[in-house]
This record gives structure tokens, sequence and C-alpha cells, in this order.
């Protein structure tokens, strides 16, 4: 677990949001190809638990990042671009949720949408400079 410390920098924070997004993007990719070769093992991989628990993570993770940080700095830019990241992945769990990135455009907007967010924190974090 992270130290108050840590936790205590927006800069810091921003670069663990970071670094979240990027894992969800290597999930996304990595449960695409690996239910092309496995499809035995798909549900493991594509279980809604999965996606509804990872957002869950992103929305608290950009609320107090991306919040903190406008309180910090006064920006709303990245906040609002945060905002819509989330927005864009919350919305792709309303998609049918098929197997592959070329069956179902839930894996392309949430992919999408983790990009967004994580331009978000990035923007933050050079805000907070």
């Amino acid at each position: 677990m992270p130290s108050a410390a840590f936790l205590s920098s927006p800069s810091r924070l921003d670069r663990v949001a970071i670094i979240v997004s990027g894992l969800c993007v290597v999930h996304c990719v990595a449960s695409a190809m690996l239910l092309a070769m496995l499809s035995a093992l798909g549900g493991l991989f594509v279980d809604p638990l999965v996606h509804e628990v990872g957002l869950a993570i992103a929305i608290a993770l950009g609320a107090f990042g991306l919040g903190r940080g406008a309180l910090q700095h006064g920006y709303l830019l990245p906040l609002s671009v945060g905002s819509l990241g989330l927005g864009v992945m919350a919305g792709a769990l309303s998609l049918p949720h098929d197997a592959g990135l070329a069956h179902d455009g839930e894996a392309l907007w949430t992919i999408i949408g983790v990009a967004i967010l994580a331009l978000g924190h990035d923007l933050n974090r050079r805000a907070a400079g």
C-alpha cells in the first residue's frame, strides 16, 4: 500500500493513474488476443465483473487525482478531459460484450476512454509542474 506521503503528491498519483490506464489497455488487448487463441478460457478474461471493478477503480483514482489537481493548480482542462475518458469507459460497459476486438465495440471504446483518461492525468501532472 502506498504511503500517505506518496499519495500527497498529485504528480505521483497521476503517474500511478497513467500506469493503471496502461495496464487497462494491456488487459483489453491481451484479452482479445488470448480469446482468439484460447476460447475455452475466454470466460475468465471477459467476466463483466472485471470491467465493472476496473471502472470503479478508474473512477476513484480519477476523482481523487484529477479533482485534487484541479483544486491545487486551478486548471479545469485536465479534469474535463479525464471526466470525458471516464464517461466513455462507463458508456462502453453498456455495449454488448462479445469475444475479441473485431466483434464488439466495448473493448474499442474502453481503450479509447482509457487513452483519454490517461491524457487527462498527464495534463494534470504537467499542470501541477
